[in-house]
């Protein structure tokens, strides 16, 4: 069995990783193992704030965990919201709100492409390890479903006809970032020979 505290207050995000993770890895969310901690995300990438939370879970409280970020990246605004994604609309900003400045910043541009993706970041008998996954897609010009997170109501993966806020976490996932990202991570740990 291997215990991983996940550093996310985040109770949308522990719910689709524990979705995702194999019986013999037990995650554990800060609530869960008692952790009352905000993480800031200071950074300007990515890596850097997926890095940042972990390592400071690990450093108070020596134990195995990981973290992730997660960034919407649009083409035709340079890669924005990216790294900003949950405070785009500034940090009291909701998802309604940050989607609303999205659209307004995309209105009546064509390119409508643009990616979701995930870092995760392993700490694990004191070593570190990386993991990433993207999903591609549009964004539609009006929310469509209620399902989901974040961004979900107005991007469509390439592949399909829906947004990710139209699908259950079972269809989602058959195109998820965040899926991509943990079964990296799971198939690591499966072949892991560490101190466990």
């Amino acid at each position: 069995m291997i215990e991983l505290i996940f550093a996310t207050n985040n109770q949308n995000k522990v719910t689709e990783v524990k979705s995702l993770m194999e019986k013999h890895i037990q995650v554990k969310s800060l609530q869960e193992a008692g952790i009352d901690i905000d993480i800031p995300e200071p950074h300007q990438t990515l890596k850097e704030n997926a890095i940042e939370k972990s390592t400071v879970i690990h450093r108070l409280f020596s134990k195995n965990c990981f973290s992730e970020d997660t960034g919407l990246e649009v083409d035709a605004l340079n890669g924005e919201p990216g790294v900003r994604s949950a405070r785009y609309a500034g940090d009291e900003a909701n998802n309604e709100k940050n989607i609303q400045k999205l659209l307004n910043n995309l209105n009546g541009n064509s390119n409508r492409n643009a990616r979701f993706r995930t870092v995760i970041s392993l700490i694990i008998d004191d070593a570190h390890f990386l993991f990433e996954g993207i999903c591609e897609g549009t964004l539609t010009n009006e929310t469509k479903g209620n399902k989901g997170f974040g961004y979900d109501s107005i991007f469509i993966p390439n592949g399909d006809i829906k947004t990710f806020g139209e699908m259950d976490l079972e269809e989602k996932n058959k195109y998820s970032h965040r899926k991509k990202a943990i079964f990296k991570l799971i198939e690591f740990l499966n072949n892991y020979h560490g101190k466990n």
